[in-house]
């Protein structure tokens, strides 16, 4: 197995935003790259733009107008064929064997802004996505499968994910009913979330952060939404080149026209 670069973004609209990548992959180089809310049918997916950029082998689960999930890859991609996680059989969910690896891209409900199920039904459907998440990998986790997970899961789970614990408790994303949802999924496949298997606990860290405020980088008013995970199998692959190979590039939420997510970059051994 060939140690490769694994990176994950939500790019809100990838037709929009296909240069942005173009410049990012020039200084970023992954191998694999994990977009979401690609905003776009499969075969309205710009192939051609990312063949330009060097990836020749393609996974898209597209849907029209909104959400939707894709993989470009330098690696050979194998379809393991779709499964029946979201409640609405919307596009927010694939898997890929890559590199010896059995990779889940995920684009998580954001869940509106109510966060009560009784009378959001946005995020009911979250729940219920995140419910259906857990039994899957629970049923799997006899197999001991080499799994990654990475995407936009929209929760930021820990203290420390979010700018302010107190005031974001009852704000949708940070949720006691959202965060413990998330653990269940992690504990259900004994996953590693390896920005904090790296990262200490109490170092902030965002992935995240909203168009409204004026000044994104002064206020920094961030959340950790983006995820990579690794299942027992592969965390000694995910974790072998410690806290240099994880990268969050912040910067790119900077750039003209970009999106509110930030790409996260993990180094995976070989």
């Amino acid at each position: 197995m060939t140690a490769f670069t694994l990176a994950s973004w939500n790019i809100n609209s990838v037709r929009l935003r296909a240069p942005l990548v173009a410049d990012w992959v020039s200084q970023a180089d992954p191998d694999v790259l994990c977009l979401q809310e690609i905003k776009c049918q499969n075969e309205q997916f710009p192939e051609e733009a990312f063949r330009e950029m060097g990836f020749r082998h393609f996974h898209v689960r597209g849907q029209k107008g909104m959400h939707g999930v894709a993989i470009a890859s330098k690696f050979p991609l194998e379809d393991l064929g779709d499964e029946d996680l979201c409640p609405r059989a919307e596009a927010r969910h694939q898997r890929v064997m890559v590199e010896g690896i059995e990779l889940h891209n995920f684009y998580i409900p954001a869940g509106g802004d109510e966060p009560d199920p009784a009378i959001n039904p946005r995020f009911a459907h979250k729940l219920g996505f995140l419910d259906r998440i857990e039994a899957y990998f629970k049923a799997r986790a006899a197999e001991n499968p080499p799994l990654v997970l990475v995407g936009d899961f929209n929760i930021a789970p820990y203290e420390h994910d979010v700018w302010s614990h107190k005031q974001l408790l009852k704000v949708v994303s940070h949720t006691p009913v959202e965060t413990e949802a998330l653990e269940r999924i992690r504990q259900a496949g004994d996953f590693a979330d390896v920005a904090r298997e790296l990262i200490p606990m109490d170092e902030k860290v965002y992935s995240w952060w909203s168009y409204r405020a004026r000044d994104w980088k002064k206020a920094n008013r961030g959340r950790r939404l983006d995820h990579i995970w690794a299942a027992p199998a592969v965390r000694e692959r995910a974790l072998a080149g410690g806290r240099d190979a994880f990268r969050i590039w912040e910067d790119v939420r900077g750039w003209e026209k970009p999106s509110d997510h930030a790409p996260v970059v993990l180094r995976i051994g070989g």
